[in-house]
């Protein structure tokens, strides 16, 4: 029995006390997230570029 009174007192607290979070701040949320990302990756993407270029600048050099 206590793994049926488990299960029936978890779904009553997800349907009755747990707050969930609207649906627009969530898409908010993820289009926040989204564009960080993608600024984050092109940041990685030019200072990988400059290493690369000064890389081969310096092996070019010697």
């Amino acid at each position: 029995m206590n793994i049926k009174q488990f299960v029936v007192d978890s779904i009553d607290e997800m349907r009755n006390k747990v707050t969930w979070t609207p649906f627009r701040e969530l898409q908010g949320s993820a289009t926040l997230v989204l564009v960080a990302s993608l600024i984050f990756a092109l940041l990685i993407f030019v200072i990988d570029l400059g290493f690369e270029n000064m890389l081969t600048w310096f092996y070019n050099a010697f």
